[in-house]
């Protein structure tokens, strides 16, 4: 054999055996995760992917990555950016596992990376400010405007421009959402364009944001891949959404973070945040004093829920004051007078302390919270009736997003019938807890703004023009 002829064979076997570590490289992606113990994700700072809360990381987006290391059985480790330009290199450049940012799946994305399956469905929303003059098409966006740089929006605007040249916009990475959403409110441009999903946790802070339009109709979100991987990572967040898809867990989630912000109403939006000014400080100090191991934020929403901060409240059932006490309950905390504010408030707290501790221990938070404000409303017998029909149907009773589903049946013979307490408003119960929820969330929201800005709030909500459309 010629020596050319060996070293022709020897590079041969070299390259061969260079393709097999490169196949064997790139068919480790999982193997990688699993090897280090690291699960590596980026996201962004915000309302629905990531924040820290009082209690540690919170979000949408940080609980499903959660979710997704503890599947594999990895620590997680989360790398936040605060802009999508900034944040889309990191996984080209091999730094990061994947991308978890609530990222909406579009073709030019799909050209640069690949995606998950989708765990939600959002649209793009026009918003502008309540009073001003309402866009109802992109003919009408005759003002420039600024969106969020290298966001879905800039895509969706390209596409529009062949056909609408007039369109003018600004891209910026100094902004977010909300940012430019309060520059609507504050006059500084005439409109923006913002995801479905935030437009709906924003609103209950700023109801005088309005829609005009739907410029982009839904769009699958799911999580980027770096597209010269294997499939090793893809098959397993296919294994872990079919998994939480199927046991209820992904439904939990999307109704803790989103299920109670779904409808909303303007003038009732805009008449808490005043009363939250006006009325709540009157009552603060006794809300704080005898709200015992519960955040007395809770106590203040439901009481307003319950009778809108009037000590005087007065139900045609007979239940009476700043918690709507019964009489037979009110006696049983030691409740001289319902109509005294300060004894309302601690009978109330009492009796929801109670409550909550007769909530199965084995029930999570905040679902022992939520099964908790439904039987202050309803009553524990109704409520337990909820969840042996929610068993029945095949459902899980200790999650609130299940039980939510049956409580309305209370109301239908061919179920309450089937109970052990009967008839019940359950469409009632369900309605309470969802409003509390978003009471609640307006006062964390307003307990961390300054004076001025609430000031700016209030002002804008009280000279807004309420719209009868809404899309």
């Amino acid at each position: 054999m010629s020596r050319f002829l060996l070293v022709g064979l020897a590079l041969a076997i070299l390259v061969s055996i260079s393709a097999c570590e490169q196949k064997q490289q790139k068919a480790s992606a999982l193997e990688k995760i699993l090897d280090t113990g690291v699960l590596k994700i980026g996201t962004n700072y915000g309302l629905t992917t990531y924040y820290n809360g009082t209690a540690g990381p919170e979000g949408f987006e940080y609980e499903l990555a959660d979710g997704f290391a503890e599947y594999l059985g990895v620590r997680l480790e989360v790398f936040p950016y605060y802009t999508l330009n900034e944040l889309f290199p990191q996984l080209a450049n091999h730094h990061l596992d994947l991308i978890a940012a609530g990222i909406t799946v579009t073709p030019e994305r799909s050209q640069q990376f690949r995606f998950g399956p989708a765990y939600q469905s959002i649209s793009q929303k026009v918003v502008f400010k309540q009073g001003n003059q309402r866009p109802r098409s992109a003919s009408d966006l005759t003002d420039e405007f600024t969106i969020i740089s290298g966001s879905s929006h800039a895509e969706t605007l390209r596409e529009f421009l062949p056909h609408h040249p007039h369109l003018r916009w600004q891209e910026t990475d100094e902004k977010d959402a909300e940012e430019l959403m309060e520059m609507v409110l504050n006059d500084e441009l005439a409109y923006t364009i913002v995801d479905s999903n935030i437009l709906s946790l924003l609103r209950r802070r700023h109801p005088e944001l309005s829609i005009g339009f739907t410029i982009n109709q839904e769009q699958g979100v799911a999580w980027a891949l770096d597209k010269s991987q294997d499939d090793s990572l893809l098959a397993a967040l296919i294994e872990y959404f079919g998994l939480i898809h199927s046991n209820g867990k992904l439904a939990a989630l999307e109704d803790k973070y989103f299920g109670h912000v779904r409808q909303f109403n303007y003038v009732d939006t805009r008449e808490f945040i005043r009363s939250a000014r006006t009325t709540l400080p009157k009552f603060r100090e006794w809300f704080e004093q005898h709200s015992q191991d519960v955040d007395w934020r809770l106590i203040a929403a439901m009481s307003y829920q319950e009778s809108h901060w009037d000590p005087k409240a007065k139900s045609p059932t007979g239940v009476r004051g700043m918690m709507m006490l019964t009489l037979a309950t009110a006696k049983d905390l030691g409740v001289e007078s319902r109509l005294d504010p300060e004894q309302s408030i601690r009978g109330g707290a009492d009796y929801f302390a109670k409550l909550l501790k007769r909530i199965p221990a084995r029930i999570r938070e905040p679902d022992r919270i939520w099964f908790a404000m439904a039987a202050y409303n309803i009553g524990l017998g109704h409520l337990e009736d909820a969840r042996v029909l929610t068993q029945r149907q095949g459902g899980n009773p200790d999650m609130w997003i299940d039980v939510k589903k049956r409580l309305p049946q209370l109301r239908q013979k061919k179920y309450y019938k089937t109970t052990r307490y009967g008839y019940a408003r359950g469409d009632e119960a369900v309605t309470y807890v969802d409003n509390i929820r978003r009471y609640y969330d307006t006062l964390v929201w307003l307990d961390d703004q300054t004076e001025d800005t609430l000031d700016e709030a209030e002002d804008a909500a009280q000279t807004a023009i309420p719209e009868d459309t809404f899309d």
